[in-house]
């Protein structure tokens, strides 16, 4: 697989109290790769309505792993494991999420929010305009 994973990402994960939205922005430099995460703080008594996280890792074929590590840490998120598959045409990411030394761990699907752009080739594909 070749396909570079740069782009914006909308994600989800399970943890025990609910599915958890979030949106990612990852850089694939050579199947290095960095980004970051937001998502809302659904923590009991959570102080703060959204987190921001970094995320570092890489791609090899279709295997990805990498670990999120929230900015600041805290309100019971520190750093998160994932590793999953990209799906045959780079639109999907699925897999496992873990914290290390707990037991705590889910699974987590993120798809790509925008593909690349695709030009009309023939007339029948450019839409005429409904008077």
């Amino acid at each position: 697989m070749d396909d570079n994973l740069t782009g914006v990402w909308d994600g989800s994960y399970l943890q025990p109290s609910g599915m958890v939205t979030f949106l990612a922005t990852l850089i694939d430099a050579g199947g290095a790769l960095g980004g970051s995460v937001t998502e809302p703080c659904v923590a009991p008594g959570c102080p703060i309505g959204t987190h921001n996280a970094s995320l570092s890792g890489h791609r090899s074929g279709s295997a990805v792993t990498f670990v999120k590590r929230y900015e600041p840490s805290g309100y019971g998120y520190d750093t998160v494991h994932y590793e999953g598959a990209v799906n045959s045409d780079a639109t999907e990411i699925d897999g496992r999420w873990s914290i290390r030394g707990t037991a705590f761990s889910g699974r987590f699907l993120m798809v790509r929010a925008t593909g690349p752009a695709q030009a009309a080739t023939t007339e029948d594909e450019i839409k005429q305009p409904v008077r």
